[in-house]
Formats: structure tokens, C-alpha cells, sequence
């Protein structure tokens, strides 16, 4: 399995030969005004043949419509079925509805979807399209969760415990959003998570190791690019699983080792994480 960060909350997911592209944001300025600091990591038109495409709700930043118009119409494009049934009237006819607790096979890899905890409606007036999904990808020989935008819940792990842990297997990769929560934004946390939520939530879903995301592209108005990936840094020193957090820059990539990868397909239950290199 391998995961290269292209930027904010666009990974793109190589495993069992399947190539998934999470949430595709490749433009120059969030909803137009607020600038992008870095350049995607992988150009739009550098990337690989795609299997799918995995959206998480419809936040500008997360669902970009310039994006889609030029990525391929012939990859299936997953959400919540809110979000699926507008994007078929704008229509984007590959969008297909993905709901909580329903799966899909794509070749090898099947994808899960269970409920986030955020309001991802695009408007203020469009509550009926607040849904959000976190995907769980799971293919014989590796297993990958990505939580698009969320809040720490009391079961945010739920669907990791019920289709891998509580299977006896170990999850292998945590794609996990981080945020700074200013002071002036006391609600914050009602539907984010801060670099400490995320490093609960590494812990609650036991994954081998953590890679973070929703950093060091876009200047948002309640913090900067780097805020949040400079407190997880410093939160890193004499943490107990620090081994185990790999922070990608963007246009890099984490390749999971043969070895853990051969644990997985054998149900290995070993908590040990050895520093892989970043690449």
C-alpha cells in the first residue's frame, strides 16, 4: 500500500492495485479568496489512472467542483447520497451514493462508509446536505481509514473496531484530519479534531501508524497552514507512539512495509510499529 499526501485532504491511495483519490482539491484559492501556500503535490494531470474517487461531504474545501470538471467522468465519485443526488443534478452522472454502515467492491478492495460527526452542508440554507462519511478500505493485504472531517466521538473507531479489530486483525493506516482550534472558536471541536483529538483517536483504533492531513496548503481564516502540523510536532517528542505518526509532506509518499503488510493478510496482532523512513 502506498499513500501519497497531493494536499489538505487529497491522498491518493495505492493499494491491490486499486488507486482511490480522497476528496480532489487541486485549486490555486479556497472558495476563491483564501490563497493556496503549496502547490499540489501530484499536478491534476500527473496522476495515475483512478479507480475511484472518495468524497466526504460538501465543504469547498473538501469537494471542489473545478476538480471534478477535470477528473475523469468515467471513475466512480462515492458520498453521502445527499451530496450524491446534487451532484447528479449538476451533473456529474458518475457520482454514486455511498451511505453509513453500506460497502462496496472496487476489484480487490472494498470500501465502507460509516457517518462523520460535522456539518457538511456547502450553504447555510442547504441542511438537508450536512451528511458526512469517514471510508474504511479494506483489501486482503492491508486495510487504510480515512475520517475526511470529523469530530472525536465516543465511537469514531466504531466501524475500524467492528471490521477489523474486532476481527482479531490490526488496522495499518490511520488518515487523520488536524486542526487548530483558536481561542475566539470555542465549537470548534464540535466537529473538528485538534492534533490532540487526533492523536486519541490513533490510539482508539490501535492502527499501526497515523498519517495527518487538512495541513499546509490553505491559509483558513480561523488559523494558518502550519498551525496545527508545528503543535503535532512538538506534541510528537516522548510520545509513546511517535514511531508510528508519519508526516508526509505534499508530493510525498508512505509506502507501507511488505512486512506489515504480510501481518495483515495473517491476522498478526502485534502492536509493535518500527520507524519506516518517510519518502
Amino acid at each position: 500500500m502506498r499513500i501519497t499526501y497531493v494536499g489538505h485532504a487529497t491522498l491518493l491511495i495505492e493499494v491491490a492495485g486499486v488507486r482511490i483519490l480522497t476528496d480532489p482539491n487541486f485549486d490555486l484559492a479556497l472558495a476563491g479568496f483564501l490563497p493556496r501556500v503549496a502547490p499540489p503535490g501530484v499536478a491534476i494531470h500527473s496522476l495515475p489512472r483512478l479507480d475511484a474517487l472518495l468524497l466526504t461531504h460538501a465543504h469547498a474545501d473538501h469537494l471542489s467542483f473545478d476538480s471534478l470538471n477535470r477528473l475523469p467522468r468515467d471513475v466512480p465519485l462515492y458520498a453521502p447520497p445527499a451530496v450524491e443526488r446534487w451532484l447528479r443534478k449538476l451533473g456529474y452522472t458518475h457520482a454514486v451514493p455511498l451511505a453509513p454502515d453500506e460497502a462496496v467492491a472496487v476489484r480487490g478492495v472494498t470500501i465502507r462508509a460509516a457517518a462523520a460527526k460535522h456539518l457538511g452542508n456547502r450553504y447555510g440554507v442547504d441542511r438537508w446536505r450536512s451528511a458526512a462519511n469517514m471510508y474504511l478500505l479494506e483489501a486482503e493485504r492491508a486495510t487504510c481509514f480515512f475520517a475526511g472531517d470529523t469530530a472525536l466521538t465516543e465511537d469514531s473507531h466504531r466501524m475500524v473496531e467492528k471490521h477489523v479489530t474486532g476481527r482479531g486483525q490490526k488496522l495499518d493506516v490511520a488518515l487523520l484530519p488536524i486542526g487548530h482550534a483558536p481561542w475566539w472558536k470555542p465549537r470548534y471541536r464540535t466537529g473538528h479534531m485538534t492534533t490532540d483529538d487526533a492523536l486519541t483517536l490513533f490510539e482508539r483504533l490501535d492502527a499501526r501508524y497515523m498519517i495527518p492531513y487538512h495541513w499546509g496548503v490553505f491559509r483558513h481564516v480561523t488559523s494558518g497552514p502550519y498551525d496545527a502540523i508545528t503543535r503535532l510536532r512538538a506534541r510528537l517528542g516522548g510520545y509513546r507512539l511517535e514511531n508510528g505518526v508519519k508526516i508526509i509532506e505534499p508530493g510525498a509518499t508512505f509506502e507501507l512495509p511488505l512486512e506489515q503488510e504480510r501481518r495483515s493478510a495473517a491476522g498478526d496482532q502485534r502492536s509493535d510499529q518500527p520507524a519506516v523512513p518517510d519518502r
